[in-house]
């Protein structure tokens, strides 16, 4: 896996190379053609960096420890391995993921319905928190959004919401969001100060 990777890292800087020539750069189309190309790549890449970052601090790391020493050093060194070997295996697993094949449906736009479950009012203020959440991360990321239907409680929550989010990539990132979400929290409704658990059921489907 690391040598493709190493290969398309190589083929992201052809990419800059090519799009830096005075030629390529009045040729819009091909330009074009190449800008999508390294988008395409470019957070694996940059993914693939912070793993090796991680792997020469960690071989420095464990190259000070084997040095001996100051104790309290040797400590802070163990420390420091252990929390760079997870971060190693937690970047293997991202690149492990970004290296699957694409869904053709990732760069779709994104219809999102959330609907109030357990917990009654809380559910539905729980939903409306999430629908809250959801457009901020669209706004975030310089997606637009817009409103299509919506049944409301009394106090400012949602029975169900139902919008749509518009941005390149928006499906890939919120599709794993579907499925039952869990809150448990002291309700703004509950006098007695006692924890509830709420849920709310979100879907994602894909703009057809």
């Amino acid at each position: 896996m690391l040598e493709k990777l190493a290969l398309i890292e190589e083929r992201y800087e052809e990419l800059n190379k090519l799009m830096a020539d005075p030629e390529i750069a009045t040729d819009h189309v091909r330009l074009r053609e190449l800008a999508q190309e390294r988008a395409e790549i470019e957070e694996l890449v940059q993914t693939y960096r912070q793993y090796k970052a991680n792997e020469q601090e960690l071989k420095e790391t464990e190259a000070m420890l084997e040095e001996g020493g100051d104790e309290e050093l040797e400590e802070l060194a163990r420390e420091e391995i252990e929390r760079l070997i997870a971060r190693r295996e937690e970047l293997y697993e991202k690149l492990r993921l970004m290296l699957l094949p694409r869904d053709p449906k990732d760069e779709k736009n994104v219809i999102m319905e959330i609907r109030a479950g357990a917990g009654g009012d809380e559910a539905g203020l729980f939903a409306a928190d999430l629908y809250r959440m959801y457009t901020r991360y669209a706004e975030n990321h310089g997606w637009s959004t817009e409103l299509l239907s919506s049944n409301t409680t009394g106090i400012g929550g949602f029975k169900e919401v139902v919008f749509s989010i518009e941005g390149e990539g928006a499906y890939s990132r919120l599709k794993y969001e579907s499925g039952v979400h869990r809150v448990q929290r002291v309700p703004v409704t509950e006098a007695s100060g006692r924890i509830h658990t709420s849920t709310a059921t979100v879907a994602v489907l894909p703009e057809m």
